[in-house]
């Protein structure tokens, strides 16, 4: 049975930790909050920028761009979006196990699949399974710029067109509150071609010079556009998971101290009544 100073030990320590998670809880609420804010100003920009682009699509053939035609190389890239640190529940997992998924399945087809991380977490997961990765863009989320998207873009693009691949696949974590993430995937290559049953009725617009100008000229601005939008959401995501699980560990930390507090207390009771026994029993055998 542990001693009275063992318990007391492990509720000291038990009271650092929950120290220590209050403090990240603080820290995750005010930078989800600046996420928040991010996202929010960046998804109209990312969704009008979606809604011109199918436009411009709805009223260009599918031979207007290379980025636009189809492809059946057998050759796919995953690009899995996860967070440098861990303490964040179940964050990083999910995203890594959907890719993995992906992954299987692909190669179940006999396709070939190459990968670029983003995030220390997807690096690690990759490196651990022997996989070979293109690219990798680690301690990219402390200080999240447009120009990481850019550079992503760039790279993204080249190796479409270096490793001849079919498809440009996004996974990552879509911030949908506080309380609650929704993983999400994202076809970035090739750019889909419209459905004609979704494209306008009304009179399309006048382009200058021309409609597949303007296309030619929009598309890699459209492509670093989704992938800022894919970063945001996970770094929005991630906060918000990190918050929910150093509030869960707090709580946990609290129900600890009080089982702890109570088997201390049960224990003392136990050592004072067995010392009180003895003191009686002493006493009635003297007088005895």
């Amino acid at each position: 049975m542990a001693t009275l100073r063992d318990i007391k030990s492990r509720v000291n320590a038990i009271r650092n930790i929950q120290q220590i998670t209050k403090a990240m809880k603080m820290v995750a609420a005010v930078r989800l909050r600046r996420a928040q804010e991010r996202i929010l100003r960046a998804r109209p920009y990312a969704h009008k920028m979606e809604e011109v682009l199918h436009r411009l699509v709805c009223f260009t053939s599918s031979e207007a761009h290379p980025l636009l035609q189809p492809r059946s190389t057998g050759r796919l890239l995953l690009v899995p979006i996860s967070a440098d640190k861990g303490l964040c529940g179940s964050f990083n997992t999910n995203v890594m196990r959907a890719s993995w998924d992906h992954y299987r399945q692909a190669t179940g087809e006999g396709k070939q699949v190459f990968w670029v991380a983003v995030g220390r977490k997807a690096k690690e997961f990759l490196l651990a399974r022997s996989q070979v990765l293109e690219a990798q863009y680690v301690h990219i989320f402390t200080q999240l710029s447009y120009s990481h998207a850019s550079r992503i873009r760039q790279d993204l693009l080249r190796f479409y067109w270096d490793l001849g691949l079919e498809e440009v696949r996004l996974l990552f974590s879509e911030f949908k509150s506080a309380g609650q993430q929704r993983l999400a995937q994202m076809k970035l290559l090739p750019i889909e071609p419209a459905d004609p049953a979704s494209c306008p009725v009304s009179v399309d617009y006048l382009y200058e010079p021309s409609a597949e100008m303007v296309l030619h000229y929009l598309l890699p601005k459209y492509l670093e556009v989704q992938i800022f939008h894919a970063l945001l959401e996970s770094a929005a995501a991630e906060q918000a998971a990190r918050l929910a699980a150093m509030e869960m560990a707090y709580q946990n930390a609290g129900e600890m101290i009080e089982r702890l507090t109570l088997l201390y207390n049960r224990i003392r009771q136990e050592k004072i009544t067995k010392e009180l026994l003895e003191v009686v029993t002493a006493g009635e055998a003297i007088r005895r």
